[in-house]
């Protein structure tokens, strides 16, 4: 049977869970910080490549601001900045894309912004499941991750054109693609195991924003290649897995 360690496989999809890596040094970083433990699963520290990422972990090194809400703080800073930065992007990306290119990745900024607005409501929902201080911080950190994800992508589709590439070579069909194939093969799995822990009166939330999801992947596809595809796809699983393991949690 495929699982995560499947689609962890190939350089392509390690480039898809970067997110969670960092993710899981950020609130490993925190819960550190703040509650005197360090999950397994957590590097000792974050890599600051941009200046907000940077940011946070100074924030979150802070005496000032180490109760959980001030780590919460910290990163919803470094949320709003990402979104800053992801709203500039967007601006420059659209003064530079093409005429033919441009309902494609209108329809894809679209559908991200409407998966993300759904994305709450199920994060509230898992959320409202546990107890304790690092569920809040770890509520907190996956508000942040798919923005910074965004904006880096945005950020990366601006230097392609800014530098005279070619257009992405759209991806094959998922059922010709192997990575694909296994990649939603789990996908699928932790959706169930997920659904299988959610309150009966959340299960819905959890269908509405898969469906969103599913959405924003259909209308990303065109203006992407197979690698970024699978990038988005396994961050997906990424974020279904935690969700999972979260899930009714003391």
């Amino acid at each position: 049977m495929w699982g995560v360690n499947s689609v962890l496989g190939t350089d392509g999809s390690r480039r898809a869970f970067g997110a969670l890596a960092m993710s899981a040094a950020v609130l490993g970083a925190v819960l550190t910080v703040t509650l005197g433990v360090t999950p397994s699963v957590a590097h000792a520290e974050v890599a600051a490549a941009d200046p907000i990422d940077a940011s946070m972990r100074t924030c979150l090194a802070r005496s000032d601001m180490s109760s959980t809400a001030g780590q919460v703080q910290c990163m919803d800073n470094a949320r709003i900045g990402w979104k800053a930065a992801l709203d500039g992007a967007w601006q420059q990306l659209q003064t530079k894309l093409p005429q033919a290119q441009r309902k494609p990745w209108e329809k894809s900024q679209a559908s991200w912004l409407a998966s993300r607005d759904v994305e709450k409501q199920l994060l509230a929902a898992v959320f409202a499941t546990t107890h304790g201080s690092m569920y809040v911080l770890a509520e907190a950190d996956m508000q942040l991750q798919p923005v910074r994800d965004r904006a880096l992508a945005l950020r990366s589709a601006v230097a392609r054109i800014s530098a005279g590439g070619d257009p992405p070579r759209r991806p094959r069909a998922c059922t010709a693609d192997a990575q694909c194939e296994h990649a939603m093969f789990d996908l699928n799995r932790y959706y169930r195991r997920l659904q299988a822990k959610m309150p009966t009166r959340s299960r819905p939330t959890l269908a509405r924003a898969q469906k969103a999801w599913t959405a924003y992947l259909d209308a990303t596809t065109p203006v992407i290649d197979e690698r970024g595809r699978i990038d988005i796809i396994g961050a997906r699983v990424a974020t279904l897995k935690r969700l999972s393991e979260t899930a009714g949690n003391d």
